[in-house]
């Protein structure tokens, strides 16, 4: 038996004015045929976990084509159909098949109709390619925006069932069992998926915590009920003006399509009658550095309105002004800024020098925040993190980066690349300590608690302006589905 495994991923923030080009899948990962397994079958990664069970089951694992990049603005159509062809032509080439595992982010949109539900559309070309006879079980991010077409092209879909998601590579191996199942002919799965009109604030995705973890208790015990193979919540990804946005719940059964949806349809109703307490909690920044001046440190601002996961610049500054303003605390903050990065580091250790930092590529992040800096040290950027973090990552790249102090209180990271605060060697890789800061700002709103959280005495979300701010309502949607809750009233 040989089983190929594909995955393209890119969660698209279509409120990004730069769109997503090739280029930018070129910068991030893309591989094909046997890197994929070199690279990424020692991660926390779902496809590690696609290897590692297939090879259990003693099932041949072909690894066809995967890439991705960091969450940006919506792909292009050029880029979507190059991303597509180097699927079918490597598909081509694998020779022949039993099965499929793909994975898809859930929230790739691009540009055009037909593309913004972007991973509907490329697992549908794929379908009518391998036919309907070749099971076809995918993978997906919770932050999905699920469409109809995700379902129909493929046997099973299962989400990650954490936020941050520690668990990609435990759902990749469930993928693989039910693959397993599948070919010795044990099992026919079959998938359906309601679509509740709710979209759970991003402040209220944190599954281990209410109002989450009683949902996904609720559906921990319907897969005791015989026939359900798997269950997942579609938590939703706000940040995609799509027909899909919102939330969506998926249930696979033992061949029984009605069963599946009448569980599904259940799962939906419970989401409904509990949406009060999803619509989410907001805290502006000031009072969120009072509560953390007050409180036993190190506290983690979460920055919501730049989340770099969510496809934010990484270069907001409005926690950061407020800090500067107050200089009554101790703070580490890192900013994405290449000039001044490079400006510090031609400066050089010891040297104290104006910059400019960080607020230069969305208004809507704030201003450059202008001070007198001392630059303390400088590195490579690159650090690696084997514990289990969100997203599976393991080895993180900065660019070349600078450590700098403000004569207020604040330690600032620039950084010349992009990076998603998902590992505390972030910090420590630079030669400093979580436990130095009062404040510890992350940008971020779930993903970084799994790296947080055990170095802090608490985290606080603030409701920060910008591309990816938590407040549903300042965004101009135009095409997402009516009604939909919180934006419009909707009955029980």
């Amino acid at each position: 038996m040989r089983v190929g495994i594909i995955g393209i991923q890119h969660e698209s923030n279509t409120f990004i004015r730069e769109p997503t080009t090739f280029v930018d899948f070129e910068a991030g990962r893309t591989w094909a045929g046997e890197a994929i397994r070199e690279n990424l079958k020692d991660t926390n990664h779902e496809t590690a976990g696609f290897f590692e069970g297939l090879a259990a089951a003693g099932i041949e694992a072909v690894p066809i084509y995967f890439a991705l990049t960091m969450p940006s603005g919506a792909i292009t159509a050029e880029t979507a159909e190059t991303l597509l062809q180097n699927v079918l032509d490597e598909l081509a080439e694998a020779g022949p098949l039993d099965g499929i595992l793909a994975a898809p982010h859930g929230a790739g949109a691009g540009v055009g109709d037909d593309l913004r539900d972007f991973d509907g559309w490329w697992l549908t070309r794929v379908r009518q390619v391998i036919g309907d006879d070749l099971p076809m079980i995918t993978t997906i991010d919770p932050h999905a925006n699920l469409s109809e077409r995700m379902v129909a092209a493929s046997d099973v879909v299962i989400a990650y069932a954490t936020n941050p998601h520690i668990d990609q590579k435990a759902r990749g191996l469930e993928a693989a069992e039910l693959m397993r199942r599948t070919l010795a002919g044990e099992i026919k799965p079959v998938t359906a998926a309601a679509y509740p009109p709710v979209a759970i604030n991003i402040e209220r995705q944190r599954t281990s915590a209410p109002p989450c973890r009683p949902m996904y208790e609720t559906l921990e015990r319907m897969r005791d009920q015989p026939g359900v193979l798997s269950n997942s919540v579609v938590l939703g990804f706000p940040y995609a003006d799509v027909e899909e946005m919102g939330s969506a719940l998926i249930v696979v059964t033992d061949n029984d399509p009605a069963q599946a949806q009448a569980l599904a349809d259940e799962l939906a109703g419970y989401l409904i009658s509990h949406r009060q307490e999803f619509a989410g909690e907001f805290i502006d920044i000031p009072t969120a550095i009072d509560q953390a001046v007050a409180g036993e440190g190190p506290v983690c601002l979460m920055d919501m309105g730049d989340n770099v996961g969510g496809g934010a610049t990484a270069d907001g500054t409005h926690i950061a002004h407020e800090l500067h303003r107050r200089a009554d605390t101790t703070a580490y903050v890192c900013i994405y800024d290449p000039e001044s990065a490079a400006a510090a580091r031609a400066a050089g250790v010891g040297a104290r020098i104006p910059l400019q930092m960080g607020g230069k590529m969305d208004a809507s992040l704030g201003t450059p925040l202008e001070a007198e800096v001392t630059v303390r040290s400088l590195h490579d950027g690159d650090f690696h993190d084997s514990e289990v973090r969100h997203g599976g990552q393991t080895v993180y790249r900065m660019g070349d980066s600078a450590i700098v102090e403000t004569g207020t209180g604040i330690t600032i990271c620039l950084t010349s690349l992009r990076i998603v605060p998902f590992s505390i060697k972030q910090i420590t890789s630079c030669g400093l300590e979580p436990q130095d800061f009062q404040i510890l700002v992350a940008k971020g709103v779930q993903a970084p608690a799994a790296a947080y959280e055990p170095v802090c005495a608490s985290l606080i979300r603030v409701n920060t302006p910008g591309p990816t701010s938590a407040d549903m309502h300042s965004f101009d949607y135009q095409y997402r589905r009516q009604p939909l809750f919180p934006f419009e009233e909707i009955g029980n």
